[in-house]
């Protein structure tokens, strides 16, 4: 099953923020009106905004399937519909619709991975462990990057474009047959739900209030933000469209500040408040009404999850936010890069840069998963992500080597048999020498990859799994974004090389991170409540 989810996850992503560009390039629409379409990553990089809706709001007709399973088959009807739909336009005379339904799939395509990655936590357990979960996940999700990369682009050449993607959309809707028969768990019974909110103890009414009106009016203001930037860039002419890096640069970290940093502070605030007995209730009191049950409800949809991390972390809370926003950092901003460094730095040609990257290179990618599995069983979560974050520095100075011609890795690739095995198959050493660089990332890429997915599943907790896993997996692809406009000046005025040097030096960071959580989850005593932390 979560096999399944993972590739329903990873497909509407290969497709929508990758392969759809080449269809549009056939189609010869202008690279300016291409790069508008780019816009729809942003759905992933703030999912979390609606994410409260996701975990508490009941789904009319559907919500008998489940708590997660609702959200999913909603969003998988919608991304199999669309894809299928895609397949019958014509990209360039009928650019208006293609781009509105290309939107509204990428926004399904993300909600359907909030409830995914909520579906993970909530169902992991001592025989389905996180770490399994996550793995299997990582899989499900190389497979259909694969299947919508490169065998998009094969099917493509040889049966049309509108003929792959309707193939692509009738396997959404297959995965959305498969999601019916997934198990799914129900809805906890509130924590801090309206009727305790109401009683002796709890933070009174107008504190609530008033924290609540300060969050919702930032939550308000990014979402609104987020909407007027898109449907600014989707309808203007190509003169007046908005700058998408300039607004990620200048919106990007006050969207986090608002969203995350501020309501995290205030939502410390009121527990430490309730638990030392400051501005709360002497004595129960009744809901308030409709206004009353709206504040509880708000309260418990926007709040509560971070007051509730917050208060299980405590000031440990800084070291884990450090380490999410650093731990990806060096594959989140050099990966836009990739592509000009192979082809027009090191001259690659398109097929070499192919068969290195997108064929070769998913194989070590699903390499790396296999070996996370294997270190999880052997040593552990936290001393997998330890490794992850050591193996991801480190290969930056493998493309270090490369962008100076490669004499490190022509030693190790003559010595170590590689460069005679991919010659075998028709490799060249100036091939191999790419391969070989690619390889090493992808394996650190996807040991990396399934560790970070496991200990972000792991502090969140199940009450509040859909909210608290976006928000903190969204941090990871915000902070890559802002980012690369520096690591574009600095290739600019240094060059590959020095750059890698800094990329690698900059995940140094992240291993030390990585060691003093470590550190202190082996220290700590196992939290209280359902927040999942096995190891």
């Amino acid at each position: 099953m979560m096999l399944a989810f993972g590739f329903s996850s990873g497909l509407p992503y290969a497709l929508l923020l990758g392969t759809l560009y080449a269809w549009l390039s056939e189609a010869e629409v202008d690279l300016e009106t291409m790069g508008v379409f780019s816009l729809i990553g942003l759905t992933y990089a703030f999912k979390f905004l609606w994410s409260p809706l996701v975990d508490k709001v009941r789904l009319p007709l559907l919500d008998r399937l489940g708590r997660r399973r609702s959200w999913l088959v909603l969003a998988q009807a919608i991304v199999g519909g669309v894809l299928v739909v895609l397949s019958l336009l014509d990209p360039n005379g009928q650019l208006g619709w293609f781009s509105l339904l290309a939107g509204t799939a990428a926004f399904a395509a993300a909600t359907q991975d909030i409830a995914i990655d909520a579906w993970r936590v909530d169902n992991a357990d001592e025989t389905a462990t996180l770490d399994l979960l996550s793995t299997v996940y990582q899989f499900g999700y190389r497979i259909a990057a694969l299947a919508g990369g490169a065998l998009a682009l094969v099917l493509a050449a040889r049966i049309s474009w509108p003929t792959t993607y309707l193939i692509f959309g009738l396997s959404m809707l297959a995965v959305m047959l498969i999601t019916f028969i997934a198990p799914d768990t129900p809805r906890p019974a509130e924590v801090e739900g309206p009727g305790e909110l109401r009683q002796a103890g709890a933070v009174a009414p107008p504190v609530r209030a008033t924290a609540l009106a300060v969050v919702g009016a930032l939550w308000g203001w990014a979402l609104i933000t987020v909407i007027v930037f898109m449907v600014r860039s989707l309808s203007s002419p190509p003169e007046l469209r908005p700058d998408p890096t300039e607004f990620i640069q200048t919106y990007g970290l006050l969207i986090v500040i608002f969203t995350v940093i501020i309501p995290a502070i205030i939502a410390a605030i009121l527990e430490h408040w309730r638990k030392t007995g400051r501005h709360v209730l002497t004595g129960t009191v009744d809901d308030g009404g409709t206004a009353g049950r709206a504040l509880d409800h708000g309260y418990t949809a926007l709040i509560l999850p971070l007051g509730e991390l917050a208060g299980r972390l405590r000031w440990a809370s800084i070291l884990v936010l450090a380490l999410i926003l650093s731990y990806r950092i060096t594959d989140g901003i050099w990966a836009p890069f990739a592509y000009p460094f192979y082809l027009g730095e090191l001259g690659y040609t398109n097929d070499e840069v192919a068969i290195a990257s997108k064929f070769f290179g998913v194989g070590m990618t699903m390499l790396g998963i296999a070996l996370s599995a294997v270190f999880f069983a052997w040593i552990g979560r936290m001393a997998t992500v330890v490794f992850g974050a050591i193996t991801a520095a480190a290969t930056n100075l493998l493309y270090a080597d490369l962008a100076v011609g490669g004499p490190w890795l022509d030693v190790f690739g003559t010595h170590s048999g590689f460069y005679w095995l991919v010659g075998q198959f028709g490799a060249d050493e100036r091939l191999a020498r790419l391969m070989l660089a690619i390889s090493g990332e992808n394996i650190a890429g996807g040991l990396a990859g399934a560790a970070f997915v496991a200990y972000l599943s792991s502090i969140t907790s199940k009450t509040y799994s859909a909210v608290q896993y976006a928000l903190l997996s969204s941090l990871t692809l915000l902070v890559g974004s802002l980012g690369r406009a520096a690591l574009g000046e600095g290739i600019e005025r240094m060059g590959y090389a020095p750059i890698f040097y800094v990329t690698a030096g900059i995940g140094l960071f992240a291993v030390l991170l990585s060691i003093a959580e470590w550190i202190r989850e082996r220290r700590s005593t196992p939290p209280p409540g359902d927040a999942v932390m096995a190891e």
